[in-house]
């Protein structure tokens, strides 16, 4: 496993957020259960960003609601644009889309596969994450390096979920991996 890479600022990106960045002292983390979370970069300009979305597709209006995979989307994307990015150098990494409860529909399943398709469709290149399961997880992302590391939570954990508390990460071994 790789030791922390540095960093000075941690920003929460929760439901419906998004947020970038082009400074390498900069995390982001979210915490996921049946969301995805899509962390973006473009590695020559050296910026990034993550988003948190709800549910997949537009919605029933067409669009602009934040809770939707689409809207999301654009809007991390638009942002990473105008921070200097470009659309043909954009990579990403997904994580989420967890079955949390069994017996209700499986949107995280839905998610996960709105996400992968939505990338296929607009060309941009997936590298990889953690997508299903049945765990919630805490995702963290340096989106000027593009290292990604996610800890799984166990259930006596989940309460950490359900809270989406901004408070530093607990060091973790059981359940981590780190993706780079």
């Amino acid at each position: 496993m790789m030791a922390d890479p540095e960093y000075e600022v941690r920003r929460h990106v929760v439901q419906g957020e998004h947020s970038i960045s082009d400074q390498p002292g900069v995390m982001l983390t979210t915490i996921l259960g049946s969301c995805v979370a899509a962390c973006i970069r473009d590695p020559k300009a050296g910026v990034g960003g993550m988003n948190h979305f709800l549910l997949p597709g537009e919605g029933r209006e067409g669009g602009g609601d934040i809770r939707f995979g689409v809207y999301a989307m654009e809007v991390l994307i638009n942002a990473l644009l105008r921070a200097g990015a470009r659309r043909e150098r954009l990579e990403a990494k997904l994580f989420g889309g967890g079955r949390l409860v069994r017996g209700l529909s499986d949107i995280g399943e839905a998610n996960a596969s709105f996400a992968r398709d939505f990338l296929e469709k607009e060309g941009i290149a997936f590298l990889g994450g953690s997508l299903g399961g049945d765990c919630a997880r805490r995702v963290q992302f340096w989106p000027v390096s593009g290292v990604a590391r996610q800890s799984l939570l166990q259930r006596e954990q989940e309460h950490v979920f359900i809270k989406e508390a901004g408070s530093p990460a607990p060091k973790q071994h059981a359940g981590e991996l780190e993706l780079f």
